[in-house]
């Protein structure tokens, strides 16, 4: 993979964008935005500026763009139907109304299961659905010494009262990836449904939510270079048979009938142009043949950029093993990359995460700090107190040398405080 060309198609770090030293460390909460996702949601304001249904030229060209966003989700989840592809403002609003219409078919005495690994955005919505529904909750331990599930008692955990398991697919503080197929099988097993958080496994690994056998699975689309916008796919046959919360006139069939009000056109071209992205990056670097589908190209071009942030990552974790104080919250094992995404959390001896933070954006160094809305797993390892993390998240257009500048300006301002 040629890095100054992957560079060059986004507009935030091409050649001559000012300021041309910031380096984008801070990836977990917002990827930089690819050209083609920025010119799509451009022309969609300007060729597709309508509303759906019309027998007017722009109407049916909005309608056959929305008709493509889908399908390339479609493809980039390998979803059987286009129709289980389910736009909304994003993941925490999507999983919110989905709770909703899952709870439906709930009663008091029914137990599902959450994870102490999750993101808030796949936690909050099912504890306040089983306040209001009188539900047990069950959770699934974080090992703090492994950085992984716990998952010996899976068995014991999900039963024949459970009827829901929520977890995540990577965690968002220690970059773990889960055993989401195993958790989803023992979930099928019991008839519970499964619900799948990948919002930050999407942008670093392939998936297949055929294979996974999980009933639902959640993306943002500003997490993997396009505009800030959600995604879920659901089983078709579910998505039919859940009642949706709408307005009566909205369709009754999905995606419509989940997809409240007017969607935003421009954001779903921009999650299209996101995807032609990762399509790009195979086509370019995935030595594929040239007339590959989009779901190949698509594979080829996450593989692509999953390979060369495996080794910005080993890079990385390695340089801050050296430093004194720096703790990695996190797999470390340069033999386990298999297990981890891009994502790396650390805590320094008696330093603030805030002030790491704050010292770096000085430098242009852009990275997070805090709980990142990891509630549970930060409460689990103990760093609640301390104020949560420093966040450091790398993503395929990043580089050694930024790499190197952190190491080495970190080093430095710690050394300077000493």
């Amino acid at each position: 993979m040629d890095i100054d060309t992957v560079r060059d198609s986004f507009p935030a770090m091409a050649k001559g964008a000012k300021p041309a030293n910031w380096i984008f460390f801070d990836n977990p909460a917002g990827t930089q935005m690819a050209g083609r996702s920025i010119e799509r949601m451009t022309r969609a304001m300007i060729d597709t500026n309508a509303n759906l249904g019309g027998y007017f030229e722009t109407s049916v060209a909005a309608q056959a763009m929305v008709d493509d966003a889908h399908q390339a989700m479609a493809d980039f989840l390998n979803a059987a139907d286009r129709r289980e592809v389910i736009f909304g403002q994003n993941m925490t609003t999507l999983t919110f109304a989905m709770s909703r219409a899952i709870g439906r078919d709930l009663k008091a005495g029914d137990a599902i299961v959450l994870t102490r690994m999750d993101h808030d955005a796949n936690v909050a919505p099912w504890l306040m659905l089983a306040e209001d529904r009188g539900l047990e909750v069950r959770w699934i331990d974080l090992d703090p010494k492994t950085f992984e599930l716990d998952l010996s008692t899976l068995e014991v955990t999900i039963d024949d009262k459970v009827k829901l398991v929520a977890v995540g697919y990577a965690s968002n503080v220690t970059g773990t990836i889960n055993d989401v197929k195993r958790i989803a099988q023992r979930a099928r097993a019991v008839g519970a449904l499964s619900y799948i958080d990948a919002v930050q496994f999407a942008p670093h690994r392939v998936i297949d939510v055929q294979d996974l056998g999980c009933d639902f699975l959640v993306c943002s689309a500003y997490k993997f270079f396009g505009p800030h916008h959600g995604v879920l796919w659901g089983r078709i046959d579910l998505l039919q048979a859940l009642t949706a919360y709408k307005v009566r006139a909205a369709s009754n069939t999905p995606p419509g009938k989940f997809e409240t009000g007017t969607t935003s056109r421009e954001a779903l071209a921009g999650v299209l142009g996101a995807v032609e992205h990762y399509a790009w990056l195979g086509q370019s670097f995935g030595n594929i043949h040239p007339d590959a589908t989009r779901r190949e190209r698509i594979v080829a071009g996450i593989e692509v950029a999953d390979r060369y942030e495996r080794g910005l990552t080993a890079r990385l974790i390695a340089g801050l093993s050296k430093i004194d104080g720096v703790t990695i919250q996190g797999i470390v094992d340069p033999g386990a990359q298999a297990r981890r995404v891009p994502t790396v959390s650390v805590t320094i001896d008696g330093v603030d995460p805030a002030d790491v933070a704050r010292a770096m954006a000085k430098e242009g160094i852009f990275l997070w700090h805090g709980h990142n809305y990891g509630l549970e797993p930060i409460r689990r390892l103990g760093l609640a107190e301390r104020n949560g993390v420093v966040r450091i998240g790398l993503a395929h257009y990043n580089t050694e040398a930024e790499v190197d500048f952190l190491l080495a300006t970190l080093t430095k301002w710690l050394n300077s405080r000493t």
